[in-house]
């Protein structure tokens, strides 16, 4: 079925076989009759079981002189594997004599010139891009989409449930008005915790007729080991490192100094300590080895040069790095994975694992390291019990029982939805109100949101400026509207901050969010090295560096990952086993003896609400969502509320009172959500909330944080517990 050329190709790369999702994907996408999901693992050949039979048809296509405009979109969320993408299939293109174009924020402009110009061939894109093309070249997208014969979403699990999901189903869905035709969508993932869901998100109105190819071929070997470590109660001398983390980092150098390697850190504050921390080891120990920092605020160049050293054979590298190397970025053969600190979903252990063991017969080799707080008698209920630690374990089992987190399906994306209001208007140069409504909600992405709530949105977006009505009936964006649309962040569906740039000699090393100020003479630690401030442009936004001996890391915002449900249940359910994975060190296997230590030592077998000092503490063991939910129903009959990792803690409640309150709240009717959520006074999260009103907010945050049906369920199985409370005894060692 494939192209003479690319048979061609495909022998002389010295394949011996297709892989079972490639067999399979391409009669699919070849017939140009469905849409398709291709689910498999890991460095499994997804980017070819997808552009294998697209280039087949665009090159068969090209020789009978059929068709014109770009005939393939290939949609990726990052930058740098539109890079990685457009150099694996280069040489393939060349040979059919298929165009290929990168089109982001960092390609050539000369590149996008050609395909204004004279659309065809294939284009990877990200949303953001895809985006301003209809914003600045409005006159120009049906004459570039007229041919479109395929759209490839790249890692569509990283969109799923998302702002910049919604985002990018409704440039699709405007793509398809574009060209009147409907385009087939072909999608790849290795981590899909819910077909139904994930083929939803791929055809809105129509999953059920949505092609799903999975892999059958079993997995590579796995080398797995947790290790543990104590964080000492005392305070660290300022000039000491925590003796944790120090020897965390001494491990690390140990162990990854001859070879290359991902480590991923939780934060990017994270990953400047420990790049800090394995660069000076490497300094003392004259070792070749080079430990290099990577996350989303150092600049494009630092980032792509730390990608060549990972390629670079010959020295040894370890990358310190965020979810940025999370993705199918090829960086050559890395040799382990590192984790420090419990991984922040499912999914996301499963991408980072798949960095490595990508040569066939290597095996996937994954380190996690978990420091859990030094036992003492005022330790809390919650440390006690070594929560890091069984939410790590938990991960790991629901990882090898093939389970990932479904996507989040309750949002209205009232955010995205603003944005797309604006791009319309701005793309057609005025609207109707009906006719927005029938693109983007009745017949596009947005069908959770019905007529009313949106005549309610455009009435909030009319208050702000954002859209005014001429004469005439039509919607156009008004004068805070078109300042909105005139800035280059108008693209992205998500938040961004207004960074300073940090510039060393010259020479561009990224940017940082500041919230407080930064001065001359302050010390820093930013791309793996120390700095001094030698000024600060207010104007500009630029802070100026210099090498420096002494340095602290920076204050980055941001959060974790959601934690599910099901993680939750996971980690009860091992608190109550016997069982000791074979993959923990001694010090982990001691933390796991001390956290079922505490949980039977306080009662969690049969009790969930516990008294400890002047506080109660509620125990749900449910996901953050429904502890979210649980929290602000407390807080609505007057209690002060605080939510720390697995518990609830209430300030001003006696254990006994709390759970006559939840016995009532159980045997009474369920809230209404958007009146639950009228309760929380902070509901803004997502980019354009600030432009909602006080109804819109409510529904959007009802929608987006809570689960009321999951909350009452949780209410009614903790009313049918034993009644009476009992004290948290933390079990010391």
């Amino acid at each position: 079925m494939y192209h003479p050329t690319v048979q061609r190709w495909i022998y002389h790369r010295g394949w011996d076989r297709l892989r079972d999702a490639q067999e399979r994907a391409a009669e699919l996408i070849i017939s140009g009759e469905h849409d398709v999901i291709i689910a498999s693992a890991t460095a499994s050949g997804k980017t070819e079981a997808a552009l294998l039979p697209i280039c087949s048809v665009l090159a068969r296509q090209q020789e009978v002189g059929a068709g014109s405009g770009v005939a393939a979109l290939y949609v990726s969320p990052l930058k740098a594997l539109i890079n990685d993408q457009f150099d694996r299939i280069s040489d393939l293109a060349e040979q059919l004599d298929l165009r290929v174009h990168r089109w982001h924020g960092d390609a050539p402009a000369a590149g996008k010139s050609r395909v204004l110009r004279a659309p065809a061939g294939l284009v990877l894109i990200t949303p953001e891009s895809l985006e301003a093309l209809f914003v600045r070249h409005a006159d120009r997208v049906r004459r570039i989409f007229s041919g479109l014969r395929y759209v490839v979403v790249d890692e569509l699990h990283s969109f799923l449930g998302t702002e910049r999901g919604a985002q990018l189903q409704a440039l699709l869905h405007r793509i398809e008005l574009a060209g009147r035709r409907r385009v087939p969508r072909i999608a790849l993932s290795a981590t899909l915790g819910d077909f139904a869901a994930a083929a939803d998100f791929v055809r809105p109105g129509a999953g059920h007729q949505v092609a799903v190819v999975t892999s059958s071929e079993p997995g590579g070997e796995i080398r797995l080991q947790v290790r543990g470590y104590l964080t000492p109660a005392a305070p660290t001398p300022p000039d000491q490192e925590p003796a944790d983390r120090s020897a965390i980092a001494d491990h690390l150098f140990r162990t990854l100094r001859a070879s290359d390697n991902l480590v991923f850190a939780n934060s990017r504050a994270a990953v400047e300590v420990y790049a800090d921390m394995l660069a000076r080891r490497a300094v003392r120990a004259a070792a070749q080895a080079s430990f290099l920092a990577h996350h989303g605020s150092l600049s494009k160049e630092v980032r792509e040069h730390v990608e060549e050293r990972l390629k670079d054979p010959a020295c040894p590298v370890t990358a310190i790095c965020t979810s940025t190397l999370e993705l199918g970025i090829d960086v050559g053969s890395v040799d382990s994975v590192a984790q420090i600190g419990a991984p922040p979903t499912v999914t996301g252990l499963r991408q980072r694992l798949g960095r490595s063991g990508r040569r066939p017969g290597r095996p996937a080799v994954l380190r996690v390291y978990v420091a859990e707080p030094e036992l003492t008698a005022g330790i809390s209920p919650t440390d006690a019990l070594r929560p890091e630690l069984f939410q790590c374990v938990a991960m790991i089992t629901l990882l090898m029982s093939a389970w990932y987190e479904p996507p989040s399906a309750g949002g209205l994306h009232l955010s995205t939805l603003v944005q797309q209001i604006l791009s319309v208007a701005a793309q057609h140069g005025g609207v109707t109100a009906a006719r927005l409504f029938e693109m983007l909600c009745q017949d596009g992405p947005f069908r959770r949101v019905d007529r009313s709530t949106f005549v309610r949105l455009l009435r909030d977006l009319g208050r702000h400026d954002l859209v005014a009505q001429h004469t005439d009936g039509l919607l156009l964006p008004g004068d805070a509207g078109e300042r909105l649309l005139s800035h280059y962040s108008f693209y992205a569906s998500f938040r961004t901050s207004m960074d300073y740039r940090l510039v060393a000699d010259g020479y561009t090393l990224g940017s940082l969010p500041v919230d407080r100020p930064i001065l001359p003479g302050a010390s820093l630690i930013f791309s793996g090295a120390r700095w001094r401030v030698l000024a600060v442009d207010t104007t500009q936004r630029v802070i100026e560096l210099t090498a420096a001996e002494a340095g602290r890391p920076p204050v980055f915002p941001g959060t974790g990952g959601e934690i599910a449900d099901e993680v939750r249940r996971a980690m009860r359910q091992l608190y109550r086993s016997s069982e000791v994975p074979r993959y923990l060190d001694t010090a982990a296997g001691t933390l796991l003896a001390e956290g079922r230590a505490a949980f039977h030592a306080s009662g969690h077998a049969t009790h969930r609400i516990f008294s400890w000092g002047t506080e109660t503490v509620l125990f749900p063991w449910r996901g953050d969502r429904i502890m979210n939910t649980l929290a602000v129903a407390l807080a609505t009959h007057g209690l002060e509320v605080g939510q720390d990792g697995l518990a609830i803690t209430v300030g001003n409640c006696a254990p006994a009172e709390l759970l006559a309150l939840v016995k009532m709240l159980a045997t009474g009717p369920r809230p209404d959500p958007v009146a639950l959520a009228s309760t929380v006074r902070n509901k803004m999260h997502e980019k354009y909330d600030r432009y909602l009103g006080a109804e819109l907010q409510n529904v959007a945050y009802a929608a987006r944080a809570l689960d009321v049906p999951g909350a009452w369920a949780c209410l009614a199985e903790l009313a049918e517990l034993p009644t009476s409370p009992t004290t948290a005894r933390p079990r010391l060692s």
